[in-house]
């Protein structure tokens, strides 16, 4: 990371193991695979931004984890990003969800990669693309009341009753002539 030498002690790293920076360095790593950031250059240049503003952030808030802090300043970062391109409120509701969601719609991962967490101006017809998505990626959420059904079982409920049996008839026949089988061999024997 970049800045000035730290006076840490080997196998430390902001007064804290390397295991838990490696630890955060992985969960922001998969983040920004899920959002499909394939470019490995700019992975590692993604994660080592999130990675350094969580480090300044360590220094101060020695009660949280080294993984918590890097999840939230990577959240932080994208929804920054996103208040910026979509021209949106930061605080606004949903707004990292349906960022996201504008950012496959827009098919960031495909032709704007290089784009995503990039500082302003960004190209025309990217800002475009998300701004329209994220418009579309859907309405605010509504209170929908359903009215219970009953469950239909299907041919299994008839089963269940056997008046409805048309070979009621045959199965009561069977049950006796098989009741008087057992009867007979316990007689005879």
């Amino acid at each position: 990371m970049n800045g000035p030498p730290r006076t840490d002690s080997p196998g430390q790293m902001g007064g804290r193991p390397l295991e838990e920076w490696n630890a955060a360095y992985s969960k922001v790593e998969s983040y920004f695979h899920a959002l499909r950031v394939r470019n490995k250059v700019l992975l590692g240049q993604l994660v080592a931004l999130v990675l350094e503003r969580a480090l300044q952030r360590s220094l101060s808030e020695r009660q949280r984890s080294t993984t918590e802090l890097a999840v939230e300043e990577m959240d932080r970062l994208v929804n920054e990003w996103f208040a910026q391109v979509l021209q949106a409120a930061p605080g606004t509701e949903m707004l990292s969800t349906r960022g996201r969601l504008a950012l496959l719609l827009a098919d960031m991962p495909g032709r704007w990669q290089d784009q995503f967490l990039r500082p302003g101006p960004w190209p025309r017809e990217f800002a475009l693309a998300m701004r329209e998505t994220y418009l579309r990626a859907g309405p605010d959420f509504q209170f929908s009341n359903m009215a219970p059904r009953p469950l239909d079982l299907g041919p299994i409920i008839h089963l269940t009753q056997l008046r409805h049996l048309p070979s009621a008839r045959m199965i009561t026949t069977w049950v006796i002539f098989g009741l008087v089988l057992v009867l007979w061999f316990a007689l005879t024997h």
